[in-house]
């Protein structure tokens, strides 16, 4: 019932948002005075904020035409390399790369937002580097015949991936498959695999929600898992090719995110009503590009998401030595030749500062020398992956790292 009740609510508020829109748009019309007459700009604005507040989302496409490097601006080519019925492999190039560039795999959270997310990211990236990026599925769009999901298919895709692009590559996880980024950096580790990659570099990811907790490891930690399975997993409804998965709604979990700065989200909309009143359509599209990104949400396959609340808030397999993949104990201890970068936002409100760090400590098979990290001054949870700080500060340093550890040669592990 909770997925249907979402879905007619859904139905009026498009029916809505469509009135809105159009109500907005006569009285914006030069041609009607009453546009430009007493609370008439005022009606217009606050019709507008509404009309994009309630307007349906869809999956928001990359759009990333080009890129400029040293001055020079260059195509780029998307194209899906890779294709899964739980995520797509996309590889972003253009044609000012070397031959040479290194190859860089973007793991992208699987927590509710598409991997557009991480759009700024990519572009910053594939300036100087051949960029791959999970595209993970909206899991209401996944026929049931697909089979279910769970980390550790999850993690079967990961090494998929690094053996489609080849030996060489570097790995990014952004947010919460760090965890599963390690885990397969150490399976793979141990297996000598030729396709594990140079670098790990991890951006604030709960590898050990046990240091500094935030407001969202306390809500996974306060409720058993059974209170997850009753009240907040649902079924698809007939509307959808997934009819009949369980999920984890995505408008659930973007429920969440807002709630969690709740006032911050409605200073915003406030400041983007106010800039329409004055005329400053520059600083309110700023405001719905963000806001047209953020509410762009897709459901979780239920078994993952358990798995999740399970073993990385609640028991913290991985930290602990005690996470299985498919039976098999994962020991971090068998990193001994990927670097291992972990950067963290000081005012990250979502993984606490220390959580990432931990997985420098927890690789002690790993010489010193291929560890390092970095505190993002003045940088929130998404300020580490993009925007300003990103590009000038933090990305300057994760292309160092993958160029001074573009080989294993002279590596030794730790005895």
């Amino acid at each position: 019932m909770l997925y249907n009740s979402y879905e007619l609510n859904r139905s009026w508020m498009n029916g809505a948002s469509a009135w809105a829109s159009v109500a907005s748009e006569i009285l914006n019309n030069p041609k009607l005075p009453i546009g430009y007459l007493g609370l008439g700009p005022v009606l217009a604005s606050a019709l507008d904020v509404f009309a994009h507040a309630a307007a349906p989302r869809g999956k928001p496409a990359f759009d990333i035409e080009t890129v400029t490097v040293d001055g020079v601006s260059y195509p780029t080519i998307e194209a899906i390399v890779l294709h899964r019925p739980y995520g797509n492999l996309l590889r972003f190039t253009h044609t000012g790369l070397p031959e040479n560039a290194p190859k860089m795999l973007i793991v992208a959270p699987m927590s509710g937002h598409f991997a557009t997310l991480l759009r700024g990211t990519v572009a910053r990236l594939m300036e100087r580097a051949e960029v791959y990026i999970t595209d993970w599925a909206d899991a209401k769009m996944v026929p049931v015949e697909a089979g279910t999901f769970d980390l550790d298919d999850y993690i079967d895709h990961l090494a998929t991936y690094l053996e489609h692009i080849g030996p060489g590559a570097h790995m990014l996880a952004v947010c919460q498959p760090s965890v599963p980024s390690l885990a397969v950096t150490a399976m793979m580790g141990e297996d000598k695999h030729p396709c594990r990659p140079l670098t790990l570099t991890m951006m604030g990811g709960p590898i050990d929600t046990r240091e500094a907790p935030t407001s969202v490891n306390d809500v996974a930690m306060q409720r058993p898992l059974s209170w997850f399975q009753n009240n907040v997993i649902a079924t698809v409804p007939l509307i959808y090719p997934g009819a009949g998965r369980k999920v984890y709604p995505g408008f659930l979990q973007l429920a969440g995110f807002m709630a969690m700065n709740l006032r911050s989200h409605l200073a915003s909309h406030y400041q983007m009503f106010r800039h329409l009143v004055a005329g400053d359509g520059e600083s309110a599209d700023a405001s719905k590009a963000f806001y047209e990104e953020y509410r762009s949400v897709c459901d979780l396959p239920a078994e993952y998401y358990l798995q999740t609340i399970e073993h990385v808030f609640q028991r913290h397999s991985l930290p602990k030595g005690e996470f299985l993949h498919r039976g098999r104990l994962i020991d971090l201890g068998k990193i001994t030749d990927t670097a291992l970068l972990a950067i963290e936002g000081e005012q990250d409100d979502i993984s606490g500062i220390g959580q990432t760090r931990a997985s420098l400590k927890l690789a002690t098979g790993l010489a010193e020398s291929h560890k390092r990290y970095l505190l993002a001054e003045e940088v929130g949870h998404y300020g580490i992956f993009n925007g300003g700080k990103w590009r000038t500060r933090i990305a300057p340093v994760v292309e160092e790292w993958m160029a001074s550890h573009a080989s294993r040669k002279g590596l030794k592990a730790v005895a």
